[in-house]
C-alpha cells in the first residue's frame, strides 16, 4: 500500500471535460465544481452566527470543541474521496462518517439551544452543513456503483478492504484550490473560534 501511494502522481490527471452532456461526467462536475465548493458558504455563515451570538460567552470551548469533531467526521471522507481509490473500504467510511456527523450534528444543537441563542437562520445554516455531506456520498455512490454493490456484497477482493490512490487522480490545481478553501473557510475560522472560548475560559477563572 505505502508502494502504491509513492506513485499516486504518476498516473494522468483525471479530466472533466467542460462541455461533456454524458450523466458521468456531468455528476462528477457537479460533485467536483458543485457540492464541494458549495460546503465553504454554510461553513462560513455559521462561524458568523456562532461569533454575532457570543459562543465564547456562552456554550463556549464544548460547543467549539464538537464543531471541531464534526469537521474531522466531515473531513476525514472528504480527503479519501479527494485522494483515494473509491472502494468498499472508502465508501464505509464515507457511510459511517455521515452516520456520525449526524449524531454529533443534533448533540451540537441540543448543547447550543440550551445555553444561547440559536436563530432560525441558524437552524436552516445547519440543514445545508448536513445536507451536503450526504449529497457529496450520494454522488459518489452514483459514480461508482460497481463498488457499492462490492461493499454489499461484503468486499471479497483484497484490494476492496486497502486505501489505494486513485488510478487518475485529481488535477493538482484543483486538489491545490480546495484545500486552500478548506484552510480559508473552514480551519481558521473555527480556529480562531476555538481561540475566542479558550481566551474567555481562561478569563473567567482568573476573575
Amino acid at each position: 500500500m505505502t508502494r502504491a501511494w509513492r506513485r499516486w502522481r504518476r498516473p494522468r490527471d483525471l479530466r472533466v471535460p467542460g462541455n461533456a452532456v454524458d450523466v458521468e461526467d456531468a455528476n462528477r462536475r457537479f460533485l467536483m465544481y458543485g457540492v464541494m465548493p458549495l460546503w465553504f458558504v454554510p461553513a462560513v455563515a455559521d462561524w458568523l452566527m456562532h461569533r454575532r451570538t457570543r459562543i465564547e460567552e456562552t456554550s463556549g470551548t464544548k460547543e467549539s470543541a464538537i464543531h471541531a469533531l464534526m469537521m474531522t467526521e466531515a473531513g476525514v471522507p472528504v480527503a479519501m474521496g479527494l485522494l483515494a481509490r473509491v472502494n468498499p473500504l472508502v465508501l464505509s467510511v464515507m457511510g459511517g462518517a455521515a452516520v456520525a456527523h449526524g449524531a454529533t450534528a443534533l448533540w451540537d444543537v441540543s448543547l447550543a439551544t440550551g445555553e444561547r441563542e440559536v436563530r432560525p437562520v441558524e437552524q436552516h445554516i445547519h440543514s445545508f452543513l448536513e445536507v451536503l455531506p450526504l449529497s457529496a456520498m450520494a454522488f459518489t455512490c452514483c459514480l461508482h456503483w460497481d463498488q457499492v454493490r462490492a461493499a454489499l456484497r461484503g468486499g471479497d477482493r483484497p484490494e476492496d478492504w486497502k486505501l489505494l490512490p486513485k488510478d487518475n487522480p485529481l488535477p493538482v490545481r484543483y486538489l491545490a484550490a480546495i484545500g486552500l478553501g478548506i484552510g480559508a473557510c473552514v480551519v481558521l475560522p473555527y480556529a480562531e473560534e476555538m481561540r475566542r472560548c479558550l481566551r474567555a475560559a481562561k478569563a473567567r477563572k482568573a476573575v
